[in-house]
C-alpha cells in the first residue's frame, strides 16, 4: 500500500531571500539532523544572469534501523538524489528527491516548495508532499514502512526548528537582510559607485544561489515539465499550519496530512460546499485517522444532512411547546476547559409522556437541534477562549430515574437517537458526567452501552449518590460558581424541571404515524436504487423549447453513468423493478425503467448530453437548455468497470472494486426542477440549484463547473 503525506502551508515571517540564506547552511551536512551524514554535488547549473540556479546532490543517510535488518539488507547507509531549482526572479525554490538505494524494492518521492506568501511579500511559505511505496523488502515490508514513517515524521517536526535555528545564527552574525535579485542590465554602476555595486553583486552571487541549493531534500527545475505549480495558496484552498494549531489543535504531521488529503478530496467531489475543517477532523478522529473509513461515514452523513435539511433546522424548525415545557435539558455556561456545558435532568423527565405526546421523530429532531446548537457554541467558544474547542460536556442528573424510564418504546426511541447522533456527530462529546446514578441505572446501561462507540464510552464518568461532591467529583471539571442549584450549587439553572406530561396531550398511534411521516418526508430529494442492467429513469415533459432542466444529485453508493435523452413520443407507463428481483426495500429502493427494450437509440430517442461518469461520494449539479419540446429522460445507469486493454484477464484492482459493490447495486439521491423559458434570465453559468448547499457545515468556497455546449455540469 502506498503511504502518502501532504503538509499544511507553513509560514515563515521572514523574506524569501533570508530564508534561503538560512537554508543553505544545512549543506553539505546538518548537525541538527543526525541521520544526514553528508552530501556531494553531482550536477550544477547557473544562468548567465544568476536568476536560475539548479543543483543536484547525492545525499548520504544513516537510517536508524535494527542492526539485523541492515545486515540482511547488506547496507550501512541509504543514498538519496535531490534536485533543488532556485528561481531568484520569481522568488521560488522547488525541491525534488528520490531514493537511489533499493529503488527496485522501495519507491520514495518527495516534493517541497518555498514561495513568497501571496498576501505579504516579506513572508515565505513552505509546503511539502511525499509518497512511500514498498514493493518488497526481504519479508520485512511492514517493519521498513514503520521505520520510514517514524523517521520521516520526526524530520518534518524538526524542519521549521532548523530554519529558525539558522535564522538566529544569521542574526547573531549581524545578517538580518539579504537583498533581492536584480537583473544586471537594470542596475548600471557609475564610476563612483562601482565598488558598492561589485560588493552587492558578490553578495547576491553567494547568498542566494547557495541558499537555493540547500532548501530541501527534493527539488524541481523550473524548466522541468513535471515541476509542481508554485504555491499560491490562500486560506480558502490551503491550510496554514498556524491556523491548524489555533483552530484545530496540535496534530501530528501524519494527522495534518490526513486532514489535508480528505479536504482536497471533498473539494474535488463536493465543489463549493465542503464541511468546515473542524467537522472533517471529527470524522477522522472517529476512525483513528483512517482516511478511507472516515470518508465513507462522512459521505453518508453529508447525504443524510442534505436529504433531511439538517443544516437549516435551527432557522426553520420551532420545537413544540410540549418540548419547551417538559424536556428537562438545556445549555448552561461552560466547563473548566471552555467546552459548552449541556445539562440534562433525565431522572425528572417523563420520557414515556414525551414519546406518547410527540412521537419518536419530534424527539429525534429536537436532539438534532441541540447538537447543531452545540456545534455553533463550540465555534463561539473557540474564538472567546483563543484555543480549539470542538466538543461539549454533558451533565446528566439521574435522580428520580426508575422503572418508568425503562418503558420499551422509550428505550427504543433513545437507542435510535443514539444511533443517529453517533453516525452524524462523531467526537462532539468531550465528557459525560453522570450524577446520582440509582440502582436501576445498571439495567439501563446494559441496554444502551452496546450502541455507544468505544471512544465515546471512555469519556463517561459515573457517580452514585453524592460521590460527585467528593474528591475527583464535579469540582474537578466545573467551576464552583456555575454548579447548578439543584446539585447544591450557587448558580440558578434555567433548565426546565420536567415533570409528568398531561395525558390530555397524548396522541393516538395513527396521529403520531401521520406526523412522523410528515416530519421526515419534508425533503425535496428522492432516493433511487440502480442495478446492473436496471437503470433508474425519470420522465420530464417539455412543452416550450428553451426551457431549462436542472438537477442536483449525490452518488451514495457505487459508480454510475448519468445520461439525458430526448424522445418525440412518450414512453410506456413507468415499469418499477420488482422488489423481489433485487431485494429492494421501500421507500429508499425506488427503481423505474422508462425506455422500452425495443426502442433504438437514434430512431426512437436521442442522446442530448455526453455521458457523465460519477464516482461514489460525488455531488453533481447541472442544467440543460432544451432545444425541442417533447419528452426528456434523465437516466442513472450502473457503471461497469472497463476491461483491461492490455490483457483479456481482469485486473486485480477491477475485481476488488467490483466486489465492493454488493449485488451490483448503486444508490443515488436526486432532485430535479424545470425552469420555464419565460422565467429564465441570465447566462447558463449563473444557473445553480438553490437546494444543494451544506450551509451550516460549509466553508465559504467558490463553486466551479464544467461547461458543455448546451449544459453545465459541476461536481
Amino acid at each position: 500500500m502506498v503511504q502518502k503525506y501532504q503538509s499544511p502551508v507553513r509560514v515563515y515571517k521572514y523574506p524569501f531571500e533570508l530564508i534561503m540564506a538560512a537554508y543553505e547552511r544545512r549543506f553539505p551536512t546538518c548537525p541538527l539532523i543526525p541521520m544526514f551524514v553528508g552530501s556531494d554535488t553531482v550536477n550544477e547549473f547557473k544562468s548567465e544572469d544568476g536568476a536560475i540556479h539548479v543543483i543536484e546532490r547525492r545525499c548520504k543517510l544513516d537510517v536508524d534501523a535494527p542492526r539485523l535488518l541492515k545486515k540482511i539488507a547488506g547496507v550501512d547507509y541509504v543514498y538519496f538524489v535531490q534536485k533543488n531549482s532556485l528561481n531568484s526572479r520569481e522568488r521560488t525554490l522547488h525541491i525534488e528527491a528520490h531514493n537511489e538505494t533499493f529503488s527496485n524494492r522501495v519507491i520514495i518521492n518527495e516534493h517541497c516548495c518555498y514561495t513568497v506568501h501571496p498576501e505579504n511579500e516579506d513572508w515565505t511559505c513552505f509546503e511539502q508532499s511525499a509518497s512511500l511505496d514498498i514493493k518488497s523488502f526481504f519479508g520485512f515490508e511492514s517493519t521498513v514502512e514503520k521505520i520510514a514513517m517514524k523517521q520521516y515524521t520526526s524530520n518534518i517536526k524538526k524542519g521549521k526548528e532548523i530554519i529558525e535555528y539558522y535564522l538566529r545564527q544569521l542574526e547573531e552574525e549581524g545578517i538580518t537582510f539579504v537583498p533581492r535579485w536584480t537583473p544586471p542590465s537594470i542596475t548600471p554602476c557609475s564610476e563612483t559607485s562601482s565598488s558598492s555595486c561589485k560588493k552587492q553583486a558578490a553578495s547576491m552571487a553567494v547568498v542566494i544561489p547557495d541558499a537555493a541549493l540547500k532548501e530541501g531534500l527534493s527539488g524541481d527545475a523550473l524548466s522541468s515539465p513535471s515541476a509542481p505549480e508554485p504555491v499560491v495558496g490562500t486560506p480558502d484552498d490551503k491550510l496554514d499550519a498556524d491556523y491548524i494549531k489555533r483552530y484545530l489543535g496540535d496534530l501530528t504531521p501524519l494527522q495534518e496530512s490526513c486532514l489535508i488529503r480528505l479536504r482536497q478530496w471533498l473539494q474535488e467531489t463536493h465543489k463549493g460546499k465542503i464541511p468546515k475543517d473542524e467537522h472533517i477532523l471529527r470524522f477522522l478522529r472517529a476512525r483513528d485517522f483512517n482516511i478511507d473509513k472516515a470518508r465513507e461515514i462522512m459521505c453518508q452523513s453529508l447525504t443524510w444532512r442534505k436529504q433531511h435539511q439538517v443544516d437549516y433546522i435551527l432557522e426553520t424548525w420551532t420545537p413544540p411547546q410540549v418540548l419547551q415545557d417538559y424536556y428537562a435539558g438545556g445549555w448552561h455556561h461552560h466547563d473548566k476547559d471552555g467546552r459548552p456545558l449541556y445539562v440534562l435532568r433525565l431522572g425528572q423527565m417523563d420520557t414515556k409522556g414525551l414519546v406518547r405526546a410527540l412521537g419518536e421523530e419530534a424527539l429525534l429532531r429536537y436532539v438534532l437541534s441541540i447538537n447543531e446548537e452545540g456545534l455553533r457554541r463550540c465555534e463561539e467558544n473557540t474564538k472567546v477562549f483563543g484555543r480549539p474547542i470542538s466538543s461539549w460536556t454533558c451533565l446528566v442528573d439521574l435522580e428520580g430515574l426508575n422503572m418508568r424510564h425503562l418503558w420499551r418504546p422509550g428505550v427504543k426511541a433513545l437507542l435510535r437517537i443514539i444511533e443517529v447522533v453517533e453516525a452524524n456527530y462523531p467526537e462532539t462529546l468531550g465528557r459525560l458526567l453522570i450524577l446520582r446514578a440509582p440502582r436501576v441505572f445498571p439495567v439501563l446501561w446494559t441496554l444502551v452501552s452496546p450502541f455507544i462507540d468505544d471512544n465515546t464510552r471512555r469519556k463517561f464518568l459515573i457517580y452514585a449518590g453524592n460521590d460527585y461532591q467528593g474528591p475527583g467529583g464535579l469540582l474537578d471539571y466545573i467551576d464552583k460558581e456555575i454548579i447548578p442549584d439543584f446539585l447544591s450549587g450557587e448558580c440558578m439553572c434555567e433548565v426546565p424541571e420536567g415533570g409528568l406530561v398531561p395525558k390530555s396531550l397524548y396522541r393516538t398511534a395513527e396521529e403520531l404515524e401521520n406526523e412522523d411521516l410528515k416530519l421526515w418526508t419534508e425533503t425535496i430529494y428522492q432516493s433511487a436504487s440502480v442495478f446492473k442492467g436496471a437503470p433508474h429513469e425519470i420522465l420530464i415533459q417539455i412543452v416550450d423549447a428553451s426551457s431549462v432542466i436542472t438537477w442536483d444529485f449525490d452518488v451514495c453508493k457505487g459508480d454510475i453513468v448519468f445520461n439525458i435523452y430526448h424522445s418525440k413520443r412518450s414512453p410506456q407507463p413507468a415499469k418499477k423493478d420488482s422488489l423481489g428481483a433485487h431485494s429492494i426495500t421501500s421507500p429508499g429502493g425506488n427503481n423505474v425503467q422508462l425506455i422500452d427494450k425495443v426502442w433504438q437509440l437514434g430512431r426512437d430517442y436521442s442522446m442530448v448530453e455526453s455521458p457523465l461518469i460519477c464516482k461514489e461520494g460525488e455531488s453533481v449539479q447541472g442544467s440543460h437548455v432544451t432545444r425541442w419540446p417533447g419528452f426528456y429522460i434523465l437516466q442513472w445507469k450502473f457503471h461497469s468497470m472497463p476491461a483491461c486493454a492490455a490483457s483479456s484477464l481482469p485486473r486485480v484492482d477491477d475485481v476488488l472494486a467490483s466486489l465492493q459493490v454488493s449485488s451490483h447495486k448503486c444508490k443515488v439521491m436526486y432532485y430535479t426542477e424545470v425552469i420555464g423559458s419565460e422565467d429564465f434570465r441570465g447566462s447558463m453559468t449563473s444557473l445553480e440549484s438553490s437546494h444543494s448547499g451544506f450551509s451550516q457545515l460549509s466553508a465559504a468556497t467558490t463553486s466551479s463547473s464544467q461547461s458543455h455546449s448546451s449544459s453545465m455540469i459541476s461536481r
